[in-house]
């Protein structure tokens, strides 16, 4: 049996990955933890094979206040976990960082591949890629790193710009056809890869996505439907988007580019056990299993 600890209990991935592992109880044994105030640091890691450090500030926000926040937080408590976890033992520390240390979506096709460098375009992303830079400085033979970069992640009552979508499907009548392309993660694609990821013992950088990229308006299509309602796409706001696409950022975040290369997210074992419309049958109808 793996004995797992996860930073990060009351987060969306965190709660839903501890309840994923829950359905194979003979396999895993996991823990969590909360890093909010320093009773964390008492905790005694030596007991566990892998860490899970899903624990960090998830939103992006451009108030300058809130910077030395993120960097505290997605940066020094990342690398102070991953310390402490190597001192006392544990053979592999898994942190989740994400694809946003490639910077925002475009109104242009934006393809990353394995040569693309990040280049993040605020506070959130930097301390995700400084953090992962801090981390793999203590890796070797006996102390694992997995890096995971995901794209957007979504699921039943995630948070975030996918209930945003939600709420507008339930609501309109119509919405705007935007042609654009995005790369997505489902949270049980997700947490199956994380097991994966400690069932292998891996290491290294990995890029989790969904097996089919997605078109905004086409999802919220999707979305619409399965709460029985009909929407209409329209290309009729498409110039008033492409303007306040420059200076709105909310809009490229809707409606942008942003997608991995599709083999870059193969992996040697399956972890896309959910399609995209399997997942929003999931996301939005609910369900108690994992088959």
């Amino acid at each position: 049996m793996k004995k797992i600890l996860l930073t990060g209990k009351n987060s969306y991935v965190g709660m839903s990955f501890q309840k994923w592992l829950g359905n194979y109880s003979d396999r895993y044994s996991i823990d969590s933890i909360s890093l909010r105030g320093n009773s964390w640091r008492e905790k005694n890691f030596s007991e566990y094979d892998a860490v899970v450090h899903v624990a960090g500030i998830a939103h992006v926000s451009s108030d300058p206040k809130m910077e030395d926040l993120y960097y505290k937080i997605n940066r020094d408590l990342t690398i102070e976990t991953a310390e402490k976890a190597k001192a006392e033992g544990v053979k592999q520390f898994i942190f989740m960082s994400s694809i946003i240390v490639y910077g925002d979506s475009t109104s242009g096709i934006k393809v990353i591949n394995k040569n693309t460098l990040p280049t993040p375009s605020n506070f959130y992303g930097s301390s995700k890629l400084q953090a992962e830079e801090g981390i793999k400085l203590l890796e070797n033979d006996n102390f694992k790193i997995v890096i995971i970069r995901p794209p957007m992640i979504y699921g039943r009552n995630s948070k975030g710009n996918y209930q945003k979508l939600v709420k507008a499907a339930k609501k309109l009548p119509i919405f705007p056809k935007i042609e654009n392309q995005r790369s997505m993660l489902h949270i049980d694609n997700l947490c199956e890869f994380l097991k994966l990821m400690i069932d292998n013992d891996e290491s290294g950088l990995f890029f989790p996505q969904n097996r089919e990229y997605v078109n905004t308006s086409e999802m919220v299509k999707l979305i619409a439907k399965l709460h029985g309602r009909e929407i209409k796409l329209t290309k009729i706001f498409n110039p008033v988007l492409k303007v306040l696409g420059v200076k709105m950022g909310i809009i490229n975040k809707v409606f942008g580019n942003l997608v991995y290369e599709r083999t870059m997210s193969n992996y040697k074992d399956n972890y896309r056990i959910r399609d995209l419309k399997k997942s929003l049958e999931l996301s939005e109808l609910g369900s108690d299993s994992n088959e």
